[in-house]
This record gives C-alpha cells, structure tokens and sequence, in this order.
C-alpha cells in the first residue's frame, strides 16, 4: 500500500486538455475499459452542485422508501464514483461491483463529456445532471479544496477564483461543463435539474426524477424522502456526510464535507470588485446559451 502522505496535495494532471486530480486523472485513463449495461443509471454533476444530495435521493427510490437499507454503506460505496481513486481507499471501479450498491446500478461521476467511458453513451444509459450557478460552486469548490487533500493547495479564494473562471482547477472549466452537457441532452437521455430548482421544491423535482425513471411511488414515500433528504438531515447522516472517510483523506476539522447547502452564500465570499468581475465574465461565457442560472431563491 502506497503511504498515506502520498495523497496530500499532488499536482494537477491533464487529460485531453483537462485538468484532474492525479489519483483520478490516473482512473479514468483505464476507464474506457469500463463497461455499462442500459439499466445503468449515471448522476453526473461538476464538483459542488448537489451530487450526493441527487444521489441519495435516488437510493431511497431505489429502495422503495426503506431508509434502514439505506443504512447499508455511506453513499460513496452504495453510488459508486467512477473515477474515484486515492491510495488506502477502495477505488470507485472496485465499488461497483460490490454487493452494496443498487439494483440496478447508481454511478456518479464528474467528467465533462469528453472523458465519459464511451460504453456510457453507447448504451443510451439514463443520466440526471445537476447544475449549480457557478459563483456557490466556486465558494464550495474553495472550502472543499481546503479540506479535500487529493486536491492542491487552494491558496488564497482571489487566487482560487482566478483559476476557477480561467478553467485551471480539477475537471477545467465549468461554463464547458455545463454546457457540453446541456447539448448531450439533445441527443442522450439526459434529466437536467438545477440545484436552485430543488432548494425551492424538492417534491416537484423528485416527481420529475420519478417520471424520467419511468416509476410511481405513493405521496408519503414521496414526502419521506423529502424529510430525508434535507440538509439538516443529511449533515448528521454518517451515511451521507462523508465522516467515514480518515481524516488524511477529508479533514472535517478545516471544513464539514456538507458546510451550508444553501442558494447565494457567495454573497458572503464575493467581494463587490470580484462579483462585477465575474457577472462580465459570465456573460461573455454564456452568451448565446439558453441555460438560465439563479444567484438566489
């Protein structure tokens, strides 16, 4: 086994011009490999937009309602992460075929399209994509580097939110993100949901996860997951806030893995200098796009 001070902090590697973690950059090179069947179901998200939010959620559906079964492994072994890997940690290739995840399987993952196993689209597997406005994903990305060491050091949030806008931080650029995924969505059997949306109604958005998934389920399953799943809830679940992993892996200590799950906390981040900044750069960005994102609800 690789020593432990091995995963602190290591460069950034890129991947047809893309930016990863190395541990990750080092999977999903063997992930082409990967084959999926077209009961697979794929959660897709960039970092910091609600991933394990949408992906509990789904385990409960999955389960009927039966939040006891939920209980069965945290969510990183039940949803596995397919390009997770970090030494002294089971790999996400290695969890999903383990006897704790889904029938039929969950997967997440946060690739842009371009790095998506090839089988994934082949196969017509459903995904559901959620996206986040880009100034709390920055905000989240910032105070997740700073407690995720696989990850390098963030520095400073003026000089993080530079190489946030520029693209230069793990998995490149979000405005790409979003985008290459939104186009997907024309031609593959993609679910795109907004973290606003589901802040604001969460049962409308589980009915519209029900209907793409093609079940039912009775209205107060419906509104156990909805208890379930809030933040509060999911903050003091073990199962879902990533306490189980050591602490050289996530230091909950410089920042709780689930810190506010809230709509427009940048505005306690943002300087007015860096907001007017990033409104411009957003635009020049989005231009000609018809993804509308909220900085509020």
């Amino acid at each position: 086994m690789e020593l432990v001070q091995d995963t602190s902090r290591p460069p950034l590697k890129y991947l047809k011009g893309i930016p990863m973690v190395k541990y990750f950059a080092e999977a999903t090179e063997t992930l082409q490999n990967f084959q999926a069947f077209p009961d697979d179901l794929l959660v897709s998200t960039y970092p910091k937009s609600g991933t394990t939010w949408v992906s509990e959620i789904l385990d409960v559906i999955y389960q009927g309602g039966d939040l006891e079964k939920c209980r069965r492994a945290p969510i990183y072994i039940r949803v596995p992460f397919l390009e997770f890997k970090s030494p002294g940690v089971p790999s996400g290739m290695s969890s999903s075929s383990g006897k704790y995840t889904a029938t039929p399987p969950l997967l997440k993952t946060h690739l842009p399209v371009s790095l998506v196993p090839q089988s994934l689209l082949h196969q017509k597997v459903k995904v559901i994509y959620v996206a986040c406005n880009p100034k709390d994903v920055a905000v989240s990305y910032y105070n997740f580097h700073n407690m995720a060491k696989v990850h390098p050091d963030p520095g400073t949030w003026d000089s993080f939110l530079e190489k946030f806008m520029d693209g230069k931080v793990s998995y490149g650029s979000w405005y790409q993100h979003v985008k290459e995924w939104w186009e997907l969505s024309r031609s593959h059997p993609v679910l795109y949901l907004f973290y606003e949306d589901m802040k604001e109604n969460l049962k409308r958005e589980i009915r519209k996860i029900l209907g793409f998934l093609g079940c039912s389920l009775p209205e107060e399953i419906v509104d156990l997951i909805e208890q379930h799943t809030s933040f509060k809830k999911m903050k003091e679940n073990p199962m879902t806030n990533y306490t189980t992993l050591p602490s050289h892996h996530m230091d909950h200590s410089a920042s709780p893995f689930m810190r506010k799950g809230i709509i427009g906390d940048w505005k306690n981040t943002f300087t007015v200098a860096q907001n007017e900044r990033f409104d411009a750069h957003y635009a020049k960005k989005m231009a000609g796009y018809d993804l509308n994102f909220r900085w509020q609800v």
